[in-house]
Parts: C-alpha cells; sequence; structure tokens
C-alpha cells in the first residue's frame, strides 16, 4: 500500500503521537531511523506499522531491518508524507510504532555483581537519552528512573540515546521503590551531590553499587540524601558549580568501570 495523503488518517495519528498524552492513551509510540528500528526489534519490541520513503531509504546502512516485519504492517510513503510525519535531520526514510514495554522494577534482571544507574525526577528528554547511551556503552545492569518528568518514548529521549533506550534495561517506579529494591539487592547506593565531603575517585565502586543522580537545577531531593549510602562529589575548578547531568554520570560510570577492569 502506498501513502501519498497528508491527511490520511494513520498519518494524522503518527504526529499526534508526539504528545505525551496520545502515546500514553493509544500505547504506541514512534521510532525514526532503521538503526533505531533495529534495536528495538531485536529488544523483542511489538512492531504496529513501518512507513518507508523508499528514495531515502535506499540509503541506508541497515537495509536488512525490514526482514523480520510482516509485510501487511509496511507501508510505503510519499517524500511529502514524510516530511510531514519526520522530526529529525539526517533520517534514513523509515518510521515505525510500536508498543511501549511495562519497565516495572520487578523485571529487572541483574549480575552477581551488579552496577546501576539511578535518576531521580529527570526532566530533559536528551539528558536521558544521553544516559542512557552511555549506560549502553558501559554495559551497567540497569538504568533505574525515579519519579520522571519525561517518558522513555519522547521522541527525542528515543534520538538522542541512539536507540540504546531498546538495548538497556530500564525501571521507571518511585524513590522509594528504587532505594527498597537496592536494598534488597545489596546494592550500595552513592548520592552525587555537590556539598558531599568525599571525591569519586576515591570511592570504591568494586562491588555492587549504584550511583543517584538528581537534576541539574535542584541536585537530589532529601529523600535520597538521607538515605544514600555514600555521598560523593565531582571535584569543579572552574567558574561554574556543575556539569551537565548526563556528563557527571558518564564520569561517575566509567570511573567504575575503570575499578572494576573493564
Amino acid at each position: 500500500m502506498h501513502i501519498s495523503s497528508l491527511q490520511n488518517p494513520a498519518i494524522k495519528n503518527v504526529v499526534k503521537l508526539s504528545k505525551s498524552k496520545e502515546r500514553k492513551e493509544q500505547q504506541l509510540f514512534v521510532i525514526e531511523g532503521a538503526r533505531e528500528l533495529s534495536l528495538a526489534c531485536a529488544g523483542g519490541y511489538q512492531v504496529e506499522a513501518v512507513y518507508v520513503f523508499r528514495d531515502m531509504f535506499a540509503k541506508t546502512e541497515y537495509p536488512d531491518v525490514l526482514a523480520g516485519i510482516d509485510d501487511r504492517r509496511i507501508f510505503d510513503i510519499s517524500q511529502a508524507v514524510f516530511e510531514k510525519i519526520a522530526y529529525r535531520e539526517n533520517s534514513d526514510g523509515i518510521i515505525a510504532l510500536a508498543k511501549p514495554k511495562l519497565h516495572s522494577i520487578e523485571q529487572l534482571r541483574v549480575s552477581e555483581n551488579p552496577f546501576v544507574i539511578v535518576l531521580e525526577s529527570v526532566e530533559k528528554p536528551g539528558n536521558l537519552g544521553a544516559i542512557l547511551r552511555t549506560a549502553d556503552a558501559a554495559a551497567v545492569d540497569a538504568v533505574i528512573v525515579c519519579d520522571p518528568q519525561t517518558d522513555l518514548y519522547n521522541p527525542n529521549v528515543i534520538r538522542s540515546s541512539v536507540g540504546t533506550v531498546f538495548s538497556v534495561q530500564t525501571a521507571v517506579c518511585s524513590s522509594q521503590e528504587a532505594f527498597d529494591w537496592l536494598e534488597t539487592h545489596h546494592i550500595v547506593s552513592f548520592a552525587a551531590e555537590l556539598q558531599a565531603s568525599e571525591f569519586y575517585q576515591t570511592v570504591d565502586f568494586r562491588g555492587p553499587s549504584a550511583i543517584v543522580m538528581g537534576t541539574e537545577a535542584d541536585g537530589l531531593t532529601d529523600f535520597w540524601l538521607r538515605h544514600a549510602k555514600k555521598r560523593i562529589k565531582i571535584p569543579m575548578r572552574g567558574k561554574i558549580d556543575s556539569l551537565n547531568v548526563s556528563v557527571s554520570t558518564a564520569i561517575l560510570t566509567f570511573e567504575a568501570m575503570r575499578q572494576r577492569g573493564f
């Protein structure tokens, strides 16, 4: 089937899914890009529909991405239609709709010596995506998103994570649920805080560990400052007193990986 009308109901619905409310109500989200779609398929996501602008898709580096998808779910679209539903530059002509996962913390499966990233009230999709990319690169056990201000399937999360939102074990829950889970699994929590007395290089991340990161504006809430086992900080030698949270997370994560010999 070929879709060329901008008024096609299915195309109008793809545009609607840019809004969080629509994603939650319809239990659907948008994936743009063949690499991202391939990671979603590998991660076991249920793909409902795929829209392909063939002229652009012909240049993709992932030509086999459609091989495992039912032909009845694949729709060819015109350039005008693609431009209406695409949201990023340098795309490769493919946009899909998929079903989200539950991301309950009870579903997490970790190694005998886990390393976990805990994010409290993350609000910027770009930061969440960048942290998921770090988590994938470091092969951390899981990312736990507490009391989020953005959802995992925001198009900017998918874009900035380069699709690693589909490859990293991720849970969404309250801070209390996250803390209880860490306690149950005997994972030591390290809260990142500007006023901490201990520098991150001096602590031992070799055992079961979790770093807990707050927002750039407000940092961590009292809950984590009270409940975390230790408070740590990154030395600041310049004119400002904080780093972007995704950068801070990467610094702490790869220090942990260094200590673990990875």
